[in-house]
């Protein structure tokens, strides 16, 4: 594809294909005296803090140099492998995202141990099949809570120690194979040799495992997806060549690179963030902040004002909610926001915006979108979208404010980035064109041939080839037999199991994955993710999920934006039980539903709809760590509402005669 031509073309230190530790170890020498991390005071109790480095006053950032943190990193590494920690030993890490989380990564790979991770919302039940599983011999913790999660199963494990980041109360003084992260930092610091931990380095290769990384479970049990070094620095290159600061990139167009400044909160459990918000981040010479959660976002970007940071879908429809609910204070600034929203869509679907609206731009920009450009930093350049699908309409309303989202795409499975907007020429709707060196296709078969060929380019299931791709899953040979394809001249293809329109001009649209399409009893194949996405910027509708597989019709269980309808209806009525049946409450929700539907296809309109009392969210488990929708546990929760959906099915049921 010619626009992948410069990418292939750029080179400079940062693109190389070795491990990982050896990549640490290049970006720290260049980088030696610039920021690596930064992290916040009063968070938790590091058990590091004061022995390898500064305590942070409370709720302000203190910064660590690549420097400082290489010394972390080794030390580290060495208290490690005085423990017992040998090549390919797989040690689990079992925390939220933070700077302990990086630092004991990069450690443990450079000491040549595979990291296996641990969702921290994970159950005792869970973690006990995420370290038995891959034969975990040593699990690094957070705190008391998740060290409590671990000695619950740890009779069933072959566990030789356990670390925890954080400090522990005397009662677990004394306790057998028990250590505190700076445990492991002192035993380092007195065993330390340099010639031994370059030596653990060069032991490792390219095709050695580095990680096993479980899949979210979104379609049944988890599996270990097996991930080399060579996979993750494939793909670290890949984004690189993508996003670094290539020569022949247009003036003004924004890249990572030794500048660069994000700020880092989704799971580094999860691929997305392992590789997109770290790996690709310290090669380049970047520097990470740490958030203190998901919820202080708007201070943490104004702490550290970042350049750029990686989310998911949800996390920019709440900064949204959050900016229209402000907006909403006083039905003038309610009617400057509307203005101001519609001004920016616009401007930016304009070719050749004309003087009025260049003014009308400006004045928007100066009432509403500076504060908002503000409220995250006011040093933004860009923003990337994965593990899901946003709203075209919302990313146009961030392009336009001067916030644009890059929408990328990628599975546990391919390290994880597949394809990705370019910043020199987005295209809202896609999830961008292939990075270079990896390869797509569609397999057509997988969809009704009619609906394939009314569609203008290609549409099927998504097939991908490439180095970043792994070579199976961990212990299970089956499940990467139907992983896995062959063509004709032989070449091995990952099945994605996601439906995608590859358009003439090279961009993917996401269309819904294969286990997820509607199949209705008419024989119509409808997609829920664009219908559910269509609701992401409405005030009424908090969530959506689409149903209607082997009915007649598509129905819809939805979750009403309980603040805004309160007031809506006047207090009127108190509680979300009765919130959901008032007269009001549906009728606003039918406008809405009414007004989505305009944008769909007869057959994928939604007929009937429920309302929902509960929020869908990790802590109910009826969201994944990275806010994906888990359909049959909602579904399995709200059996009753659906039903309600199609009163039908049960009168046909109850008709049926007996055998």
């Amino acid at each position: 594809m010619e626009r992948r031509e410069p990418e292939r073309a750029f080179d400079d230190d940062v693109i190389e294909l070795e491990t990982l530790g050896r990549t640490f170890e290049r970006s720290a020498e260049r980088n030696a005296d610039r920021p690596a991390q930064r992290y916040k005071g009063g968070v938790y109790d590091r058990t590091l803090a004061e022995t390898a480095f500064g305590s942070a006053p409370d709720g302000e950032y203190a910064t660590l140099s690549y420097a400082e943190m290489r010394e972390v990193v080794r030390t580290l590494a060495s208290g490690f492998r005085t423990l017992g920690v040998d090549h390919g030993d797989r040690v689990a890490m079992f925390a939220g995202t933070r700077i302990e989380w990086a630092q004991s990564d990069f450690a443990l790979l450079a000491a040549g141990a595979v990291v296996t991770t641990v969702y921290r919302s994970s159950s005792p039940s869970q973690v006990r099949y995420l370290l038995d599983d891959p034969g975990a011999t040593a699990v690094v913790v957070e705190n008391e809570e998740l060290l409590e999660r671990v000695l619950e199963v740890d009779d069933d494990l072959d566990l030789e120690f356990v670390v925890v980041m954080d400090e522990l109360g005397p009662e677990y003084d004394g306790m057998a194979d028990v250590y505190t992260l700076a445990d492991v930092y002192e035993c380092g610091a007195e065993t330390f040799d340099l010639e031994a931990y370059r030596s653990w380095i060069d032991e490792t290769e390219l095709d050695d495992l580095a990680s096993l990384i479980y899949t979210s479970g979104t379609t049944g049990r988890p599996k270990g997806v097996k991930l080399t070094h060579r996979n993750f620095r494939a793909n670290v290159n890949q984004v690189y060549r993508r996003y670094g600061p290539q020569p022949d990139k247009p003036s003004g167009s924004p890249s990572i690179d030794e500048e660069t400044e994000t700020v880092s909160y989704l799971p580094l459990a999860h691929v997305f963030e392992r590789t997109a918000g770290h790996f690709v981040m310290f090669a380049s010479g970047a520097c990470v902040a740490y958030a203190e959660s998901a919820d202080t976002l708007q201070e943490d970007f104004q702490l550290v004002e970042p350049t750029t940071a990686t989310s998911v879908p949800r996390v920019y429809e709440k900064i949204y909610d959050a900016i229209r609910e402000q907006a909403s204070e006083s039905p003038l600034k309610e009617r400057i926001f509307e203005w101001a929203t519609d001004v920016s869509k616009a401007y930016y679907r304009s070719d050749s915006p004309g003087l009025d609206l260049k003014l009308k731009m400006t004045i928007a920009d100066r009432l509403v979108f500076s504060q908002v450009k503000e409220a995250l930093g006011g040093n933004v350049e860009f923003l990337v979208s994965g593990g899901g699908t946003l709203s075209p309409e919302l990313c146009t309303l961030y392009h336009g404010m001067g916030l644009p989202i890059y929408e990328g795409y990628g599975l546990t499975e391919t390290a994880p980035v597949v394809t990705t907007n370019p910043p020199e020429e987005p295209k809202i709707g896609t999830i961008g064109v292939p990075v270079e060196g990896c390869e797509i296709t569609v397999d057509k078969s997988v969809v009704p041939a009619e609906t394939a060929d009314d569609t203008l380019g290609d549409l099927g299931e998504l097939l991908v080839c490439g180095p970043n791709v792994t070579d199976g899953y961990w212990n299970d040979p089956e499940a990467t037999d139907r992983a896995f394809t062959e063509d004709e001249d032989g070449k091995r293809w990952f099945r994605t199991g996601d439906i995608v329109n590859v358009r003439p001009d090279g961009y993917v649209v996401f269309r819904e994955r294969a286990k997820q399409i509607l199949v209705l009893s008419t024989g119509k194949n409808v997609a829920p993710a664009p219908i559910e996405d269509s609701f992401a910027k409405s005030q009424v509708v908090e969530q959506c999920l689409v149903v209607g597989d082997g009915e007649k019709f598509v129905g819809a269980l939805i979750v009403p934006n309980f603040e805004y309808l309160e007031d809506a209806v006047d207090g009127d009525v108190a509680g979300r039980e009765r919130l959901v049946d008032h007269e009001e409450v549906q009728r606003l929700i039918q406008q809405e539903v009414d007004a989505v539907n305009e944008n769909f296809e007869p057959h994928e309109r939604i007929k009937e709809f429920q309302l929902v009392p509960r929020e869908f969210t990790e802590e109910n488990e009826m969201l994944t760590p990275t806010m994906k929708k888990k359909r049959r546990v909602i579904l399995e929760r709200f059996a009753d509402e659906v039903a309600d959906i199609y009163p039908e099915r049960e009168r046909e049921s109850q008709a049926e005669p007996a055998d």
